[in-house]
């Protein structure tokens, strides 16, 4: 018996001799990788309030995955067209166009069309997601008998609003395509609008000459005009303003009561009433023309910073009603009515400072120095919950997230134009011209701006005549 035991304890230690040294010779078998598995999806499967238009749907792998050409064709998603496929590390995108508002889609990537480390075939996917509700944008504008010339704009804004995004730069200072010539000096492409500022209508030596936006127009360019509006520093100065009184401007800004401005027979109703006449000649120059203009007066008035705005909400609505309706006896036909949101426009739960449906067309809103695409869109949903019918766009800004990371997020705003960099942009002779650098926005946003394939250029402009 003894011997017998130490026979098999001899074979065992013999066993495991052999299994060491199969060990030691390499010989154990290489486990199979594992398939890739999806970890998360941009959007996100069950998402809503998808963007229309073109979008990069981004699927994130646990490892690194390839997608070989052969099977691209495989990759559908009904009712809209897959443009192209692409994968690097972990990340597949899948290019897709035709989207269409309230739809929902399904993207289906067939087993095997993404391979894994080894070729492993990755499991099928299928993401499906609903894009964003129609928004009922009002259907015509609040001027009597509006032109042919701005019911065709508007009609462009209103196809293209949450769609297409319309590029624009401002004039330096006041009257002049400084900016835009600029752009396109160090991008090779124009913005679609050109914003002008009638800031120098209170003097003589700017005549408002109509030959600089009749040219932009000509090459299918939209025009937008601002006023900072300047009036007397306190009666019978020969100093004008529009900055009140505090803060910078609390030894040249102005004391003009804008609560006595809308008082018949009052010093400053005199002086109101002479301007609008003024700026209302003007403005016929540019109907006569048959040119429409995005016309944005009294802009950020509850900010409180412009006379326009110190006296609360009552005098400025007063005062954009009185600027309405004369520029109605005026006929003028070819202006589309933008209010310039600001914050405090809410008092409470109420849009104190806002003039009313019936004399506006689109809300805009000016934001300088956020740099969060998020914040950006925050902005932008609060004004599209308090006005559902109106367009929205970015009428202003400076140092804010990019234009393509703002769509991304939802901030599909109508236009975008960045405020002027006076010293880069004032001189078009100097070397200042010729630097990419910019306060605002740098001729590397205007690169990003241009890559994005939503914006609209100049270049893409219907005629709008």
């Amino acid at each position: 018996m003894k011997k017998q035991i130490n026979t098999f304890l001899y074979y065992c230690m013999g066993l495991l001799l052999m299994a060491n040294c199969g060990e030691s010779n390499g010989k154990t078998p290489t486990p199979t990788p594992l398939a890739p598995e999806l970890i998360s999806s941009s959007p996100a499967n069950g998402a809503t309030n998808v963007l229309v238009g073109d979008l990069a749907i981004e699927l994130t792998y646990d490892k690194n995955i390839i997608a070989p050409s052969a099977g691209h064709s495989q990759i559908s998603i009904a009712n809209a067209t897959v443009t192209s496929v692409s994968a690097s590390l972990t990340k597949a995108t899948i290019q897709v166009s035709g989207l269409k508002k309230e739809k929902t889609y399904t993207l289906t990537i067939p087993k095997g069309v993404i391979l894994g480390p080894a070729k492993v075939e990755a499991p099928a996917v299928s993401i499906s997601f609903t894009t964003i509700a129609e928004q009922h944008i009002t259907a015509s504008l609040v001027i009597n008998n509006p032109s042919p010339q701005a019911i065709n704009l508007y009609n462009f804004l209103k196809e293209n609003y949450g769609k297409k995004i319309i590029s624009g730069t401002m004039a330096n200072a006041s009257w002049n395509t400084n900016e835009a010539d600029w752009v396109y000096k160090h991008t090779g492409k124009y913005p679609a609008l050109n914003g002008f500022d009638y800031i120098n209508l209170y003097g003589t030596w700017e005549s408002y000459n109509t030959t600089v936006v009749e040219n932009w127009w000509n090459n299918k360019g939209i025009v937008t005009a601002c006023w900072h509006w300047n009036v007397p520093c306190s009666q019978g100065s020969t100093n004008y303003a529009f900055y009140t009184k505090t803060g910078e401007h609390a030894s040249d800004g102005t004391d003009f009561d804008i609560s006595k401005a809308v008082i018949d027979g009052t010093y400053e109703n005199g002086i109101v009433k002479a301007n609008l006449q003024k700026i209302a000649d003007k403005l016929l120059l540019l109907k006569q023309k048959n040119i429409p203009i995005l016309w944005r007066p009294l802009h950020e008035a509850a900010g409180g910073w412009f006379w326009w705005g110190a006296k609360g909400a009552d005098p400025c609505k007063a005062l954009w009603e009185m600027m309405f309706n004369y520029f109605q006896e005026r006929e003028l036909n070819n202006l589309i009515w933008i209010w310039t949101a600001e914050p405090n426009d809410i008092v409470g739960s109420v849009n104190t400072w806002y003039p009313g449906d019936e004399y506006v067309d689109i809300i805009g809103r000016d934001i300088y120095n956020q740099t969060k695409a998020g914040s950006m869109l925050a902005e932008y949903n609060k004004l599209k919950n308090l006005y559902p019918e109106k367009i929205i766009t970015l009428s202003e800004f400076g140092n804010v997230a990019g234009i393509t990371e703002q769509w991304n997020a939802g901030a599909t705003w109508s236009w975008m134009m960045p405020w002027y960099d006076y010293n880069r942009t004032n001189n078009t002779s100097s070397s200042n011209y010729d630097s990419t650098d910019h306060q605002y926005a740098n001729i590397q946003y205007w690169n990003s701006v241009f890559a994005n394939p939503n914006v609209i250029t100049r270049d893409q402009m219907p005629s709008l005549k």
